[in-house]
């Protein structure tokens, strides 16, 4: 895929990854068991492309409003932080910010829905997975091939390692 270069700039500058996790490591459905218990599926490929943005030493974040456990424990397994039950994702990032002192221009938001909205809008890099409400469109600067819980999350983490290598 060819970026323009003023995308492949954005993807290097980038310093903070933030994802959402339903729609973004999901594809955004769920399976409930006669105990009323919820389960995903995630994509296991995920997991490669966030050791990349590790070995490049960019921190990881889950910020999302769910509240099923399963989100914490795969973020967990991944060893990326996680906020999950959060009302005010905004709020969380910019205290993410500050705390590591990245700039929002250095920050990247993923999300795939209305919800998102107004974290795609703050950050420097604003990007929807590939099956994303339409209500995002316009707002985002990139949207992966993938969808969501289908390698989205991979695509994203392969494009920045990949621009940081060519701008060096």
């Amino acid at each position: 895929m060819k970026l323009s270069p003023d995308l492949v700039r954005k993807f290097s500058s980038i310093q903070l990854a933030v994802f959402d996790f339903d729609g973004v490591f999901t594809d955004n459905r769920v399976w409930i068991n006669e105990k009323g218990e919820e389960s995903v599926a995630c994509y296991r490929g995920d997991g490669i492309g966030l050791n990349y943005l590790k070995e490049k030493n960019i921190p990881i974040w889950v910020i999302s409003s769910e509240i099923n456990p399963v989100v914490k424990m795969r973020c967990e397994k991944l060893k990326i932080e996680c906020i999950h039950g959060c009302e005010k994702k905004l709020l969380e990032i910019k205290r993410i910010n500050e705390a590591l002192d990245i700039s929002r221009d250095q920050t990247m938001f993923v999300g795939n829905d209305v919800n998102d909205l107004e974290c795609l809008a703050y950050v420097g890099l604003a990007v929807t997975v590939g099956d994303a409400h339409p209500d995002l469109n316009g707002l985002s600067q990139y949207q992966t091939y993938n969808p969501g819980g289908h390698g989205a999350v991979r695509e994203v983490c392969d494009l920045l390692v990949t621009c940081k290598k060519v701008v060096g």
